[in-house]
C-alpha cells in the first residue's frame, strides 16, 4: 500500500508542477506554437472524457452496486459524478472571471498593457496563481486517487492533466515577468501554484482514508469522472480553441481517444 501512494503522489506531483513547464515555454521560446498547443489540449480532452466515461464511471458503477445492489449503485454512481461537475463548477463560479486563469486572455492584457498598469498585472498574476491552487486541489485528488487504484491509468490521467498545466503556468507567470522583469520570481510563483494538486490530494487521502471502502471507492471514483469530464469541456476544448483552429481541436481530441481506447486494450 506504502509503494502505491508513493507511486500515485509522484503522478500527482508530476501533473501540478507541469505549472513550471508553461511558464519556461513563456520565457525560453521565441516562436510560440499554438496550432500545437491546440492538437495537445485537445488529446487531453479526448483522453480524460474515454478514461472518464468507459473507465473510471464504470469502475465506480461496480464498485457501489456491489455495496448497495444494481439499481441504487447505479444511482448513487449517477449522483457522484453530478456532484463532482458541481463542485468544481461552484470553484471555477466562485474564483472572479478577471482572476480566473480559464477566463484569462493573458497575450491581450500584457499587449494592451502600459508602465502604468504594471501594478495590475502582478495582481492578476497573483491572484491567477492563487485561483489555479484552488482550482487544482480537486485535480489533484482526482489523479492521485486514480494512480492509486490504478497505476497504469494513472499515467495517462497525470500526463492528460500536466498537457492541461502548462497553459495554465504561462498564465500566471507571463503578468508577472512583464510586470516585475524578473523570471525568477515568474517561474516560482507559477511552480508553487502547481503544488496544490500534490498538497490537496494529500489532504483529501489522509481525511478519506479511515473511512475508506468500497462504497466510498465508488463515490470518489464517480465523482472525480464528473471533475475530469468539466475540465474537458470546460477548460481544455474551449483553450484549445482559443489557440488554434477548431477541427485541429477536435482531430487532437479523438486522437486522444483513440491512444487511450488502444492502451486501455492492450492493458486489458
Amino acid at each position: 500500500m506504502e509503494g502505491s501512494v508513493l507511486v500515485a503522489l509522484g503522478l500527482t506531483i508530476f501533473a501540478g508542477l507541469s505549472t513550471g513547464i508553461g511558464s519556461l515555454i513563456g520565457f525560453l521560446s521565441k516562436e510560440f506554437n499554438p496550432r500545437f498547443l491546440t492538437v495537445a489540449l485537445g488529446f487531453s480532452a479526448g483522453v480524460m472524457i474515454y478514461v472518464s466515461m468507459i473507465e473510471i464511471f464504470v469502475k465506480a458503477r461496480d464498485s457501489l452496486s456491489a455495496s448497495f445492489g444494481d439499481k441504487m449503485g447505479y444511482t448513487m454512481t449517477v449522483v457522484a459524478f453530478f456532484a463532482g461537475i458541481a463542485v468544481i463548477a461552484l470553484i471555477d463560479k466562485l474564483i472572479p472571471s478577471y482572476e480566473n486563469p480559464h477566463e484569462l486572455n493573458v497575450e491581450q492584457k500584457i499587449a494592451d498593457s502600459t508602465d502604468d498598469q504594471k501594478n495590475r498585472l502582478m495582481r492578476m498574476g497573483v491572484f491567477s496563481a492563487l485561483a489555479i491552487g484552488i482550482h487544482n486541489f480537486p485535480e489533484g485528488l482526482a489523479t492521485f486517487m486514480t494512480g492509486l487504484t490504478d497505476p497504469t491509468l494513472g499515467i495517462s490521467i497525470a500526463v492528460a492533466i500536466a498537457i492541461h498545466n502548462i497553459p495554465e503556468g504561462l498564465a500566471v507567470s507571463a503578468p508577472i515577468f512583464y510586470a516585475t522583469k524578473s523570471r525568477k520570481k515568474a517561474f516560482v510563483l507559477s511552480f508553487l501554484s502547481g503544488l496544490a494538486e500534490p498538497i490537496g490530494a494529500l489532504i483529501g487521502y489522509f481525511i478519506l482514508r479511515s473511512i475508506f471502502n468500497d462504497a466510498m471507492f465508488g463515490v470518489i471514483f464517480a465523482s472525480v469522472a464528473g471533475i475530469m469530464v468539466y475540465i474537458s469541456l470546460d477548460e481544455l476544448l474551449p483553450t484549445a480553441e482559443e489557440y488554434g483552429e477548431h477541427h485541429l481541436a477536435i482531430g487532437g481530441l479523438i486522437a486522444g481517444m483513440i491512444v487511450m481506447a488502444v492502451s486501455l486494450l492492450l492493458f486489458a
